[in-house]
């Protein structure tokens, strides 16, 4: 197709949330392209990396557990019709301790929803999972059909779908529009203009540099880091089914097994450093690697003095509260916004892209609590 040719949408940003938008577009007869500036979950994107969580509890939000849910199946009829093997069932357990209440407002939340699951009392836990240090925990909340994404993978995968349906796939740096008028083209930085109906941004860490005046006080971007630590040798305690993915709640941390023996992942779940998604430092702090042989030395005897195999740095795309953003630029009709994943997001993209779309065509009753009104400039989240 000539660069003159005009689109239905334009997609900005082939993350997972791009991604699935632009299927879902294709999917409904729309003429899509989809732009990345680096390619399709690159390893600066909050898309990139090997696993992601999928999981249902949500305490009392309900609308994620239930996105969660729709997403599964989603991403596994999409694997199943690619033929590959993209989501691994770990399980996911969740560990809380007496004060805190998260784990039964899942529960509630869980069986409204029909989500199978166990509430495992400590006696049971420690059984089961030696493999922890379970000072402080009192119980635990298990998802059996919850576990993990291989998410780099998985984007591509969703991409190669959307392509398949006719979406088109370019590499190019976007230039935010114009302010004062109806956008009818987006132009890039090799000059080409892109004519189009609608376009949509969903730039994860990089839409409040793409929308200063209207995001940059809004959009979060944080600096997250993660560790791998080796198992020992010929040891299949850490690796699953032994062991699920799991999440401490009073530690504000999560990881995974060891997963196509890369190591024993662990990170920290609490906000870091506000930064340039272009220009922050990939390699771990100094502090961060403390905390982690730290936290394992605590929470995992066995690899107390286990090496360090791999490290990553990747980064959240926050919201005020950490709902999504899904909504109308103010200022351009036929620009919408999408984005504020806040941690939490990957999982979702199916049901993500589907209500963009959606949203987009005309077809679906806005929620509220996605709305750019319900962002503020103060950092307070309440979705984990």
């Amino acid at each position: 197709m000539p660069a003159a040719a005009t689109y239905d949408v334009v997609v900005i940003g082939a993350g997972v949330f791009g991604a699935w938008t632009a299927l879902h577009l294709a999917k409904r007869n729309q003429r899509v392209l989809l732009v990345d500036a680096y390619g399709p979950a690159h390893s600066r994107a909050s898309s990139g990396g090997e696993t992601r969580i999928i999981r249902m509890s949500y305490g009392p939000d309900e609308i994620y557990t239930r996105w969660s849910q729709q997403s599964l199946a989603q991403w596994q009829e999409l694997f199943a019709a690619a033929g590959v093997k993209l989501f691994e069932p770990t399980g996911v357990l969740w560990l809380a301790s007496e004060r805190h209440s998260t784990l039964e407002k899942s529960r509630e939340t869980l069986r409204r929803c029909g989500v199978i699951h166990e509430t495992l009392a400590l006696a049971e836990l420690k059984r089961r999972y030696p493999q922890f240090n379970l000072d402080g925990i009192s119980r635990g909340l298990f998802e059996p059909g919850s576990g993990v994404l291989l998410a780099r993978r998985a984007v591509a995968c969703t991409v190669e779908e959307a392509r398949r349906r006719g979406v088109e796939l370019r590499i190019a740096q976007i230039k935010p529009p114009r302010r004062g008028r109806r956008v009818d083209r987006i132009e890039t930085a090799a000059a080409e203009a892109i004519p189009a109906g609608t376009f949509v941004f969903a730039c994860g860490p990089w839409l409040g540099k793409v929308f200063p005046a209207l995001l940059g006080a809004r959009i979060f971007p944080t600096r997250q880091e993660v560790f791998f630590f080796a198992t020992p040798a010929g040891d299949r305690s850490f690796a699953p089914p032994a062991l699920p993915t799991w999440l401490i709640e009073a530690d504000e941390a999560y990881g995974m097994p060891d997963m196509e023996a890369r190591g024993f992942k662990v990170a920290n779940d609490q906000h870091g450093e506000r930064i340039d998604p272009d220009t922050h430092s990939r390699l771990v702090s100094p502090e961060g690697l403390r905390w982690a042989r730290r936290f394992v030395a605590r929470r995992f005897p066995a690899l107390k003095n286990a090496p360090i195999t791999e490290t990553r740095v990747c980064q959240y795309e926050n919201t005020s509260n950490g709902d999504f953003l899904i909504d109308r630029h103010p200022d351009f009709p036929n620009v919408w916004l999408a984005g504020g994943g806040s941690g939490h997001g990957f999982k979702h993209g199916p049901v993500f892209g589907e209500y963009t779309a959606r949203m987009v065509l005309g077809e679906q009753t806005p929620e509220q609590r996605f709305a750019l009104s319900s962002k503020s400039t103060r950092q307070q989240r309440s979705v984990h």
